[in-house]
């Protein structure tokens, strides 16, 4: 007869530390060390749940860096020249939202500062403040692992992508009564949306959160 310890510890579920659920289906998953350049799927919905990328980490604070800094400028320059019957008309994302600076109107122009601005510069903020030692092999910060807990809570309601539709398709309609010209700040939100895309599709949040907790000082 077959030992029934031996037989009870192969059947014990691995330590809740070992295990990871897919964000899409919750399947959970026992977690192991990738090869380079290898990618672990989920088994029910092939989800990509880890990747192991040589100096991703480093790519990731680069690309969090570059949206930082398009994004200041994009609050800071010209966003649009309007031109209609011989007017001419200037305006950046900061001035268009304040220009709903009264009445009920303005919880929309907190609502837009907020979900356009504001919270996507605190979690590229929290995401450089996170990983920043661990490019350069040092201890994380004090509070860095909640730093980087605040940038996954603020993902979803980070919507730059979602304000350059809403500006195409208004603009759509403007350019049969103005003339348009984009200024800098357009150029510069086009390109945040872009870099924001290629970050979230580099960073793997299942390794920066063991080099977190791995990296304690």
């Amino acid at each position: 007869m077959p030992d029934k310890r031996t037989v009870a510890l192969s059947n014990a579920l691995p330590p809740l530390a070992d295990l990871i659920a897919c964000p899409q289906c919750d399947t959970l998953h026992r977690v192991h060390d990738l090869p380079d350049d290898a990618q672990a799927h989920c088994q029910r919905c092939g989800l990509v749940i880890v990747t192991s990328r040589p100096k991703a980490i480093a790519l990731v604070l680069s690309l969090a860096l570059t949206a930082f800094v398009l994004m200041i400028a994009a609050i800071s320059f010209p966003f649009l020249d309007l031109d209609a019957q011989g007017r001419h008309n200037s305006i950046s994302m900061l001035q268009a939202v304040m220009a709903f600076d009264s009445g009920v109107a303005l919880l929309l122009a907190v609502a837009v500062a907020g979900f356009i601005v504001f919270l996507p510069l605190t979690r590229l903020a929290a995401i450089i403040y996170a990983i920043g030692p661990l490019v350069r092999d040092r201890p994380a910060r004090r509070g860095a692992q909640r730093a980087f807990a605040l940038a996954e809570l603020l993902r979803p309601w980070s919507m730059a992508e979602i304000f350059i539709v809403g500006v195409s398709v208004a603009l759509i309609k403007v350019a049969g009564i103005a003339s348009v010209t984009f200024g800098p700040a357009f150029w510069a939100f086009c390109a945040l949306v872009i870099v924001t895309v290629l970050k979230d599709q580099l960073i793997c949040r299942v390794s920066i959160w063991k080099a977190l907790e791995q990296s304690k000082g």
